[in-house]
C-alpha cells in the first residue's frame, strides 16, 4: 500500500533525493512545495515522488550504496516532509472515519502514513495510529472512535500472523479491514487467507475501493491456512535453535571464525529474520514467502562481501536440527535451491529506478 507508478515524475523523484540524501529537510520541504505551487496534486506528490524515492532509499542500503545512518536519515526527513504537505494541503473531512494503523511490530510507518493521508485527501477522517499497534489496543481505540472501516499495513511478512489476529480482532468488533502493503504480496491471495474484506496494492486504489463502497472479499476468517503445529514448534524452540545453529554454523564455515563481536551479533541478527520468515511461510503454506526472502538475503549479503555459501550452510544448519519437523525441512530444502541459484546472480544489480 505503498504509491501508484511513477511515470512522469523521474527527474522529480531524482531531485527529491538527492535533498533526503543530504538529510536537508528544508530544501526537500522546498521541492515539494514547489511543485505544489505549479499545480502537482499533493496525492502525485506523495505517491509519485516521495514513496517511489523511499522505495529507491532502501534499494541503495541493500546494495551497500547507503549506511544505515543514510537511510534512516532519509527516511526521518520523508516522514516530516509528508507531515509539511498534510499541514499544507488539508481539506475538511467530508466522508466518514477511518482507522489507519501499522501492524503490531511492523515499523515501517510511512507506506502507511501515506495512505492516511491519501484517503484524508478524498475527504475522510483518518486517524493514524503509527507504527506496531497492538490488537487488543487497536481495538480499543474502534471502540472509541467508531469507524467505518480500518486499514492495516504490514511492510514484513514475518508479521503476517500479528496481521491476522488483528484482521480478526477488528471484525470481531464489527469494523471491516482493508489490508495492503509489500508483505501482502501482488495479489489479493494472502489478504483472503487472512480473512480481510479487502485488499489494495497502493493507497490511491484503496482510495477509490473506499470511494466505490465495495470491499470485494467479504473477509473468509483465513480457513485455508495450515493447521499442522509445525509453525508452533518453530517459535517454542526458537531461543535454543538460534544459538546452537550459530555455533554449528561457525565450524562449518571457517571465515567466520576471524568475525569479531559485531559481525557475530549481526549473524545472529541474520539467523533470527530466517527463522521468522521460516515460520511466515510455514503459517500462510506459502513457501514462496521464504524463498523470496533468501534471495533477498544473498543479494544484500553479497553487496557486503559475504557468497551465498554462507547462507547454504545456514539453512543446512537448521535443517539438520529439524529432524522432527518434514515440511519445515522442505521449506529449508527450497531455500537452499534459492540461495544456490542466487549464487551466479550479479552482485550489484542495477536499482529500479535512474540514478541521482
Amino acid at each position: 500500500m505503498v504509491s501508484a507508478p511513477a511515470a512522469g515524475f523521474t527527474s522529480e523523484i531524482v531531485r527529491y533525493l538527492r535533498q533526503i540524501e543530504e538529510a536537508d529537510e528544508s530544501g526537500a520541504v522546498d521541492l515539494v512545495f514547489g511543485m505544489l505551487d505549479e499545480g502537482v496534486s499533493a496525492q502525485d506528490v506523495l505517491l509519485r515522488v516521495i514513496g517511489p524515492a523511499q522505495r529507491r532509499v532502501g534499494r541503495l542500503w541493500a546494495l551497500n550504496r547507503w549506511s544505515v545512518a543514510q537511510e534512516h536519515a532519509a527516511s526521518a526527513v520523508s516522514e516530516r516532509v509528508v507531515a509539511a504537505v498534510a499541514r499544507r494541503v488539508s481539506p475538511p473531512p467530508t466522508r466518514g472515519r477511518v482507522v489507519v494503523a501499522c501492524v503490531e511490530r511492523e515499523y515501517h510507518a510511512l507506506p502507511t502514513r501515506l495512505l492516511a493521508e491519501v484517503l484524508r485527501l478524498h475527504g475522510w477522517r483518518a486517524d493514524f495510529l503509527g507504527a506496531s499497534v497492538p490488537a487488543p489496543h487497536l481495538v480499543e481505540w474502534i471502540g472509541q472512535a467508531g469507524p467505518e472501516l480500518v486499514a492495516l499495513g504490514c511492510t514484513l511478512p514475518v508479521w503476517l500472523p500479528r496481521a491476522h489476529r488483528a484482521v480478526g480482532a477488528c471484525r470481531a468488533a464489527g469494523v471491516p479491514v482493508l489490508v495492503g502493503g509489500a508483505a501482502f504480496g501482488a495479489d489479493d491471495r494472502i489478504a483472503r487467507l487472512l480473512g480481510a474484506d479487502a485488499w489494495a496494492p497502493a493507497a490511491d486504489v484503496a482510495a477509490d475501493l473506499l470511494e466505490t463502497g465495495q470491499l470485494p472479499l467479504g473477509g473468509e476468517n483465513g480457513a485455508e491456512l495450515p493447521a499442522d503445529g509445525e509453525y508452533a514448534c518453530l517459535a517454542r524452540r526458537r531461543g535454543e535453535l538460534l544459538p546452537r545453529a550459530l555455533e554449528l554454523l561457525v565450524a562449518s564455515y571457517p571465515p567466520m571464525r576471524d568475525y569479531g563481536p559485531w559481525q557475530m551479533e549481526q549473524m545472529t541478527e541474520d539467523l533470527g529474520y530466517v527463522a521468522d520468515f521460516l515460520g511466515a511461510a510455514l503459517y500462510l503454506g506459502d513457501v514462496s514467502v521464504f524463498t523470496d526472502f533468501v534471495t533477498w538475503t544473498c543479494m544484500v549479503l553479497a553487496a557486503r562481501g559475504v557468497p551465498s555459501e554462507a547462507v547454504v550452510l545456514g539453512l543446512a544448519v537448521l535443517r539438520g536440527e529439524l529432524t522432527d519437523c518434514p515440511r519445515t525441512r522442505a521449506f529449508l530444502a527450497e531455500g537452499m535451491r534459492a540461495a544456490g541459484a542466487a549464487h551466479g546472480a550479479p552482485d550489484h544489480p542495477e536499482p529500479e529506478e535512474t540514478s541521482p
